[in-house]
This record gives C-alpha cells, structure tokens and sequence, in this order.
C-alpha cells in the first residue's frame, strides 16, 4: 500500500485489511512517498516523520509491515518506479496497486500510464458516495472497493491538529502520541528526527515541497502483491 500517510489514519489500515481479505493477501507492505509529485500545492511533511508515523501505526498487525524502497530511492515518487522496483525485487510475484478511486481518476496523467497496467491490477478503494466512472480504463485490470472508514481523511486530520482539535480514534494511538511529541501539522520549530545512524532528518523542523504519490506492496498466498497509493 503506498501513499504519502500525512498522517496515517484508520481508513488506511481498514482499507488495507478490507481489501487483505477480499483478495486473498497474507501481507500489506505500505511504502510512504519521498516526494509525492501529485501534491506539489501544498508542503508535505518531511518523509522520516511520515514513515515513523506508517511503522508505528501497522507495528501491531503481523500482515502489516513497511517498507522505505521510495524513500531511499529520493526525490519525486512515480507508482512506474515503485511497480518497476518491486517487479525487479520480485519478479516471481503477481502485484496489484490499491490507490484511492478519486487519484486513480486521474490516473492518465500519471507517468508512463501505458505501462502500469502490465505491471500490477489495479484496485480503486471509494470512499461512501464516491462514483468513480471506469471508461477510461482498460477492462478487467481494475477493481473497486467501498471503504466506509475511508470518510476518514489525512487533510482534515492536518486541519483538525492546525487548530487544537483532537484526532483521537481518527488515527492510531502512538501516532496521536508522535504528532504532539513532535508538534507536526503546528506552525514553528520542531525537535529533530534520527535514523538509525543518528542522521537528523528534521532538523529544519519545517515541511518538505511535495514533489508523485506512489504505491505500497502486498503479499497475497500465492506470493502475489499489492500496491496502494492514497492520500
């Protein structure tokens, strides 16, 4: 499952069991964006805190798990190079992609779009209400899904912390508790970031320019995978 997770909410994990169990997955790998090229008007948070946020929301779920393959790979995050990537990495694998209906509308703007479809089948996950017309897409490599949980979204979380609102039940406990130890989504400084190697990746305490929104990976039984890119 990919996306930029600003933060990650419950409609993502809800989203990612939903359609676990509708197609058979054993495994939901969700990959945040480095720079999501799709968001380039608004800032974005800088990808360690998206990422910590991803790993401490799925740390319970045992078919959950993270990865940092666009991340590490840097700038802008295309769904054609996280596929290409995975495909590369397991080229035994059949992948799907889940992506939100609303940004797989928009989908013949992605890059290289022609090429996508060969890569992965496609699942659309709807929020309740959302009509998402598929004649533009080709038949029989997209599916949809409605995601009651999916009214749930990562901006009015944004908006709802801008102004001193609660999230709690809105996201997962440890990532209430990570957006205010590390103030995000508040105007002002805020205290650093390290990876592992004691890197300080938010030392600047201010949001990165977004740049595409990509997809995540999932593995289904027969070691199939699938990908998601949300909001």
């Amino acid at each position: 499952m990919g996306g930029t997770f600003d933060p990650i909410h419950h409609g993502h994990l809800v989203a990612a069991s939903e359609v676990a169990g509708l197609f058979g997955l054993d495994e939901v790998v969700f990959v945040p964006t480095n720079q999501p090229w799709q968001k380039s008007e608004r800032a974005v948070t800088p990808a360690e805190d998206r990422y910590l946020m991803t790993v401490i929301a799925t740390a319970s779920n045992p078919r959950f798990s993270v990865s940092r393959a666009d991340i590490d790979r840097g700038g802008p995050t295309y769904t054609i190079d996280t596929l290409t990537d995975l495909h590369r990495q397991r080229p035994d694998d059949e992948l799907f992609f889940i992506t939100g209906a609303d940004a797989l509308a928009q989908i013949v703007s992605w890059r290289d779009q022609e090429k996508l479809f060969e890569l992965a089948h496609f699942i659309g996950v709807t929020r309740p209400g959302f009509h998402l017309g598929d004649s533009h897409l080709p038949e029989g490599v997209v599916s949809l899904v409605e995601v009651p949980a999916l009214a749930i979204s990562s901006t009015d979380c944004r908006e709802r912390v801008g102004r001193g609102m609660p999230v709690w039940y809105l996201v997962p406990d440890g990532v209430v508790q990570y957006i205010e130890k590390r103030a995000l989504y508040r105007e002002g400084p805020r205290p650093p970031v390290y990876d592992g190697f004691g890197r300080d990746h938010a030392a600047s305490g201010g949001l990165q320019p977004a740049g595409e929104q990509t997809a995540g990976e999932t593995v289904p039984p027969a070691a199939n995978h699938q990908l998601e890119e949300m909001p």
